[in-house]
């Protein structure tokens, strides 16, 4: 299952913390329920392929942030390299970006 990016829509980070600002080489997305499993901290995530319902093994209580600022593809993030998931799905930041809190 490819997860087409749409430079229109917004990003996502999840996180168990409270942060105003997003670390350069840090995760985004934009799926934002992804983010939200994200946001658990589990050690073991996975999605169908044909739904894409996520599972998670995460029990953190979790936060739920959107980037704050225009980002640009292959300027201040890419694909990450290494992921297990598919293409379009997990990016990852070249610069510090600001965060704001949509969900607790």
């Amino acid at each position: 299952m490819d997860y087409p990016v749409n430079m229109n829509k917004p990003w996502y980070h999840g996180s168990p913390i409270e942060i105003d600002t997003l670390k350069k080489g840090s995760t985004i997305t934009q799926w934002r329920d992804l983010a939200i499993a994200f946001s658990t901290k589990p050690t073991l995530l996975g999605y169908e392929e044909i739904n894409g319902k996520i599972t998670h093994n995460g029990k953190e209580k979790g936060m739920l942030y959107i980037i704050g600022e225009q980002i640009l593809l292959e300027i201040d993030i890419y694909q990450h390299p290494k992921t297990t998931m598919d293409k379009g799905v997990e990016f990852l930041t070249k610069r510090e970006l600001k965060l704001i809190r949509i969900v607790e």
